[in-house]
């Protein structure tokens, strides 16, 4: 298994941070969207898809991403996400993302989300919300999550 790992982190580096903690356990390389090429499909088994959440979606490089690939991919994709809105049954933030995949043939074999620092507008006010994440305990949880879809191969 040759794993990828698609990810756009700004803001504090949440989830670059859950991205390098999937790719221990993946030994997965990890890019950024604007890195990614079509001939890399050839290249892994696997590719992760990941971002902060921003108006209730991925990243929109990660989507303009999706819709840029070609409609034929027989290859295996999780979902990943941080916000700083994270709640026990959080709104299908992967949604559009996960859909975009799987019309391009993909096959979603997970989805991980958690809590990640978030200063946007009126919250900077205050100092942010879900400070200290991810943590170690969220980290963890990504790491379980990565030996899951380490053992769909």
């Amino acid at each position: 298994m040759k794993a990828l790992i698609i990810c756009k982190s700004i803001c504090h580096n949440n989830t670059i941070k859950v991205s390098e903690a999937i790719s221990e356990v993946l030994n997965a390389n990890i890019i950024t969207p604007d890195k990614f090429s079509k001939e890399m499909l050839k290249k892994y088994s696997v590719i992760g898809f990941g971002s902060g959440i921003f108006y209730m979606k991925h990243h929109k490089e990660l989507l303009e991403l999706a819709d840029s690939l070609p409609s034929d991919i027989k290859l295996k994709a999780f979902v990943f996400s941080t916000s700083g809105w994270a709640q026990k049954k959080p709104i299908d933030v992967h949604a559009s993302l996960r859909e975009k995949l799987k019309s391009k043939g993909f096959e979603i074999i997970g989805e991980f989300y958690c809590k990640g620092y978030d200063t946007w507008s009126p919250l900077k006010l205050v100092g942010g919300i879900s400070k200290g994440h991810p943590d170690k305990k969220d980290l963890d949880h990504a790491r379980k999550f990565a030996e899951k879809i380490k053992e769909s191969f």
